[in-house]
């Protein structure tokens, strides 16, 4: 089963494929400029009963060059298996569309990205034959955008460095920047991001500070993730009030209570346990009946 951050880092590139040829020069390659962009199917299952699918398939236009082919796949750790996968995707979309296709991995961690940026070669050592060499981006070469201006310049691009960065301290400056610069941001352009960055930080701690930010910050849009955001936000303030009333009022609150608290989600329940606080004899009270 996937997960929202491998689903973010490829899925980012189906929103707005131009963003390629930004994240190409911190590759330290020149891509040129598409004149036009295009989401192919992803399925490379062939007759034989073995099923193989690309994260993300996109056709481009290039005036200087002709057509390419990129596919796009999202790696969240190492995985021996993985180079052979990709060798035969390049191979398979080359024969089937005739096309130049090129490889790009996004990865989350410096560890996974050193090892996607090996080359593997299909023959022994004096014969290489074929050999792949993947573009990778991560947050070893992504940019550290900290600038709301910079970030509102490419609302996308932010979204990425977020992203690719969402394991790495400079992190939250990262969000706190894209958060920022989403304000003057029309609705339509602003909840995909809002969207991706949530699924690509997972679970990692750096999700609550982007549920509190979209929480103040963004609280007029009305996206699915952005709404679970905001209530999320609501149940964890909620949650701080019946911890505190139950401490003011100077009962001793176990450690299996202050997790059942902490970890509720649901603000109506939550509402329930703060009215229940201010007289409960003792904290397990609290959840009486339940």
């Amino acid at each position: 089963m996937v997960s929202p951050p491998h689903e973010a880092m490829h899925r980012i590139f189906q929103h707005d494929p131009g963003l390629f040829s930004r994240v190409s020069r911190f590759l330290g390659i020149d891509v040129p400029k598409p004149t036009g962009a295009t989401a192919l199917p992803t399925d490379l299952t062939e007759a034989s009963p073995v099923e193989r699918r690309v994260d993300t398939l996109l056709r481009f236009e290039t005036a200087e060059q002709g057509p390419f082919l990129l596919a796009v796949e999202a790696q969240g750790k190492k995985d021996p298996d993985k180079p052979a996968s990709w060798a035969y995707y390049v191979s398979y979309l080359r024969t089937k569309y005739r096309l130049p296709t090129a490889l790009l991995v996004v990865c989350q961690d410096h560890a996974t990205a050193r090892w996607a940026q090996q080359a593997v070669s299909s023959g022994p050592p004096q014969l290489p034959t074929l050999t792949l060499t993947p573009l990778v981006a991560g947050p070893h070469n992504m940019p550290v955008i900290t600038d709301p201006e910079e970030a509102r310049a490419d609302l996308v691009l932010a979204g990425l460095a977020a992203i690719t960065h969402a394991a790495e301290p400079a992190v939250d400056a990262i969000l706190k920047a894209l958060s920022t610069a989403l304000r003057d941001a029309p609705e339509d352009v602003a909840d995909p991001i809002v969207e991706f960055t949530a699924q690509g930080l997972g679970n990692r701690p750096a999700k609550h500070l982007w549920r509190n930010l979209v929480a103040v910050d963004l609280s007029f849009y009305k996206s699915y993730i952005s709404e679970e955001i905001r209530d999320e936000g609501r149940a964890q303030g909620r949650a701080e009030d019946v911890l505190l009333v139950l401490e003011q009022r100077g009962l001793d609150i176990s450690d299996a209570v202050r997790t059942r608290v902490t970890e509720c989600g649901d603000p109506n329940l939550l509402r329930h346990w703060l009215a229940r606080a201010v007289t409960a004899p003792k904290a397990e009270a609290i959840f009486e009946g339940e």
